[in-house]
């Protein structure tokens, strides 16, 4: 099983940012995808949740109504849209299915 984070980088407040999370070895039709992350001194938090059966999702109450999570089935990705980003929002963002992890990719939003 693998997981891989992709599509972090430098904004400024406001702007948008699109993480992919491209998986190998095992179907998002069977296991939930979520997206975490941290900021420096700071504990890991869950950001948002995709399910494997319906499609449902689930968003931490700061980034509701900024976040999109989706996914590609086909193409075994898994997507973080994020508009609107703010400077709390800079971390290290991270990809995770049941036990497994992907590499994080780091989102720097300047004020």
């Amino acid at each position: 099983v693998q997981l891989q984070a992709s599509g972090g980088g430098l904004v400024q407040s406001g702007g948008s940012l699109r993480l992919s999370c491209a998986t190998s070895g095992f179907s998002l039709n069977r296991f939930p995808v979520a997206w975490f992350r941290q900021a420096p001194g700071k504990e890991r938090e869950g950001v948002s949740c995709i399910s494997s059966s319906d499609g449902s999702t689930y968003y931490r109450e700061s980034v509701k109504g900024r976040f999109t999570v989706s996914k590609d089935t086909a193409a075994r990705t898994v997507y973080l849209q994020m508009n609107n980003l703010k400077p709390e929002d800079t971390a290290v963002y991270y990809c995770n299915a049941v036990v497994w992890w992907g590499q994080g990719t780091q989102v720097t939003v300047s004020s």
